[in-house]
């Protein structure tokens, strides 16, 4: 799942990223939910951290949706707002009082699902890198 999500990691990537975090060794995500179906399946997830600045966030302490996936033949069954539940709950837990994720511009059901679940829209940023190259 975490490849559908982020495709630009391979699946060796995506999985030494699991592996740290379940050995302990991660600092992001601070922790992850799964959502099961009926037949006990993992039909989707959310990895949720704590940052310290959030686009339209007040607060120095915002808890973070970091990913959010549920499978496609799993949506619009409640799993993904039964993560965004669990992941505000967890955010209360941590003593934030916000709540903040991210998506792709071009991502139209993400906007979507965010919308759907109680997010709200407070701007698009474009960001850019540039290599540095020792001289």
């Amino acid at each position: 799942m975490r490849v559908a999500l982020w495709p630009d990691g391979s699946e060796a990537e995506h999985r030494a990223d699991v592996e740290r975090f379940l050995a302990g060794e991660a600092a992001e995500p601070q922790t992850v939910l799964l959502a099961e179906d009926r037949d006990q399946r993992v039909v989707g997830f959310a990895e949720l951290s704590i940052r310290a600045y959030a686009e339209g966030c007040r607060s120095p302490r915002v808890a973070y949706l970091e990913g959010w996936f549920v499978i496609p033949e799993a949506r619009r069954q409640g799993f993904g707002r039964a993560l965004v539940a669990a992941a505000e709950e967890w955010g209360r837990s941590q003593g934030c009082t916000e709540f903040a994720s991210d998506a792709h511009p071009d991502n139209d059901v993400s906007h979507a699902a965010h919308l759907t679940a109680g997010f709200t829209e407070v701007g698009m940023v474009r960001c850019f890198r540039k290599d540095l190259y020792q001289r």
